[in-house]
């Protein structure tokens, strides 16, 4: 038998994805079989798949200690840098700074030293993290960017904070704000434009359609041109939806191609200016979250990286 005390981070979510999270190596197939033999209690009495778990509630499952096996937090995080750049922080919420060359999470390529590993380090050490009191949260960070992509990410403290920003990304009341260079001027120097975008996972490369498509979401960029100098477009872009490498792909498919891209720009013109990495940065957040959420008090915040090194091009 094992028996688990809900804390904070393990409420709000139902009792089924909590022990999936808890105990990975029980076979749902199995789990739910105790569910209608009774031999999962929540508070000592028969309970429903769905039941909503609370702060101090107490689970037990009956289950053979060969399939018993409780989930623990994996600790190489400790191996990070203490390097992080904070840009905002309060109870909930960390805006972090990520720099060029730095991954998102972990990958095949990837060393322990990604920015997560060093956010979870960071708050280990100020005792905001507490791997062992923990059965299926781990701070997390909301969002990602590409290694060769700088710019703010937004990590959750805390389970309830990370339900939070992930809804408001997904219902769009998360706005990210983009600083870039582009080789070419976009075709009108303000609007939103409206496409159709594929990933192709085997090249990790993806395709923009002006019409739908099999196999095609859409994608709105909204831009506003910010400079111009020296052949060179400044331009501020706001993300209506986060695809992968929208932006780069996007703009390149509208004429006006990121200075430094290897993948979607001019190749001519990155070897002219002498330019070989894609010239952006995500440089702002801004909220617009219902005021019924616990995270509301951001709306009044717009957070901002300092100004990315290549507008010092259009000074």
């Amino acid at each position: 038998m094992k028996e688990f005390t809900i804390n904070t981070n393990d409420s709000g979510q139902r009792i089924d994805k909590f022990l999936s999270k808890a105990m990975p190596e029980l076979p749902k197939s199995m789990m739910y079989r105790l569910f209608r033999r009774k031999d999962i209690k929540l508070n000592g009495k028969r309970c429903e798949i769905s039941a909503i778990l609370s702060e101090g509630d107490t689970v037990r499952v009956y289950v053979k200690d060969e399939v018993s096996a409780v989930k623990t937090q994996d600790m190489t995080f400790k191996q990070a840098s203490d390097e992080l750049r904070i840009v905002y922080e309060d109870d909930n919420i960390l805006v972090v700074f990520k720099p060029i060359g730095v991954d998102s999470h972990s990958n095949s390529t990837s060393s322990a030293d990604t920015l997560i590993d060093r956010v979870k380090k960071y708050l280990w050490k100020k005792g905001e993290f507490i791997p062992e009191e923990e059965r299926t949260f781990a701070p997390a960070l909301c969002s990602r960017l590409d290694r060769n992509t700088a710019g703010l990410i937004t990590a959750a403290k805390n389970a309830a904070a990370l339900r939070e920003i992930n809804s408001a990304i997904q219902s769009g009341a998360l706005h990210k704000i983009y600083r870039c260079v582009t080789v070419s001027a976009p075709p009108e120097r303000e609007s939103i434009a409206t496409a159709y975008h594929r990933k192709d996972d085997d090249r990790n490369i993806v395709r923009i359609s002006d019409v739908p498509a099999e196999g095609f979401r859409e994608i709105r960029t909204g831009w506003r041109t910010v400079a111009e100098k020296n052949g060179l477009y400044l331009l501020e872009v706001t993300l209506y939806t986060g695809r992968t490498h929208q932006i780069r792909a996007h703009l390149a498919h509208l004429g006006a191609p990121l200075l430094g891209d290897g993948k979607y720009g001019d190749i001519r013109a990155n070897k002219r200016y002498g330019v070989f990495r894609q010239q952006l940065c995500a440089y702002a957040l801004e909220f617009s979250l219902p005021e019924s959420s616990s995270l509301a008090y951001l709306n009044s915040k717009r957070i901002t990286a300092p100004p990315p090194d290549f507008e010092q091009r259009f000074r």
